[in-house]
């Protein structure tokens, strides 16, 4: 398995359109409760976008502008910026605080035409947003999904991030380390295991874990079983098998560490 589907396999990454067209005027995204991610193609025209803290982003050419997490912020065109834009709303399946998420800046912007690919798979985006066809909605939603994960592999293979587990990855021996976890969070992961798998001396590999990955490779491993556990609690798995799945004895243990990360018993976390 290569090491984007070993992520993409444990958390699922949804999106749904909610609009295509013209923009004039403002459009606000300030939902407190909101748990959604936002994905803003512009496919011709200009425009700006204001986050909650009164930065900018001015486009002028088609471009991306990707919030992973909920974030507020605005969309602003006048009628002679002649904006066209696809909005997509973008979903997690343990909620928006998960590594897939918290992998990526806080934005992320960048013209198409930097990426053949993206913007090959725009066009067909853009195509399915401006025609009227059956299944037009299933169909832009699909190409959305798609679109997230092309966009995480020009992040992954572009080598841009300079620190989180997507900048991990992208590192030729600490990403065998890590892919590894992702596949089997349930074995008897050490220090010395890891640092065998890297070909590095503990040390070194203690130190290159913590300086690309922003913690220690015991701090990583906790919250990828954590996430995990998450993921198979809310498809309705017993705290037990749970907490084996993910290399701990007993369901208290998996509590222990679970309250640590989250303040919440599994539970208490499920009911939240």
């Amino acid at each position: 398995m290569d090491k984007l589907s070993a992520i993409l396999n444990r958390f699922s990454i949804s999106a749904g359109v909610f609009y295509t067209g013209g923009l004039c005027g403002l459009s606000a995204f300030d939902d407190p409760e909101s748990i959604e991610g936002h994905l803003h193609l512009l496919n011709s025209g200009r425009l700006e976008i204001v986050d909650g803290q009164g930065r900018q982003i001015k486009l002028e050419q088609p471009s991306l502008v990707f919030y992973p997490k909920p974030t507020r912020h605005q969309l602003i065109a006048s009628e002679e910026d002649k904006a066209r834009v696809v909005c997509a709303s973008v979903r997690y399946g343990t909620g928006p605080n998960n590594p897939l998420a918290n992998a990526l800046p806080e934005v992320v912007v960048f013209p198409l035409a930097e990426s053949a690919l993206l913007k090959s798979s725009t066009e067909a985006l853009f195509d399915e947003a401006f025609h009227e066809r059956s299944g037009r909605d299933a169909m832009m939603n699909r190409l959305t999904e798609i679109f997230l994960i092309q966009l995480l592999r020009h992040v992954m293979d572009a080598g841009t991030l300079s620190q989180g587990m997507l900048a991990g990855l992208s590192h030729p021996q600490l990403a065998k380390v890590i892919t590894a976890l992702h596949q089997t969070p349930e074995d008897a992961w050490t220090l010395e295991t890891m640092a065998a798998l890297a070909h590095m001396s503990r040390s070194t590999f203690a130190e290159q874990f913590r300086e690309l990955l922003g913690q220690s490779p015991g701090d990583y491993l906790m919250e990828w079983r954590v996430a995990v556990a998450q993921n198979m609690l809310k498809k309705g798995k017993q705290v037990n098998l749970v907490a084996n799945a993910v290399g701990y004895d007993s369901a208290s243990a998996l509590g222990r560490v679970f309250r640590k990360k989250t303040g919440y018993s599994p539970k208490q976390w499920l009911k939240q």
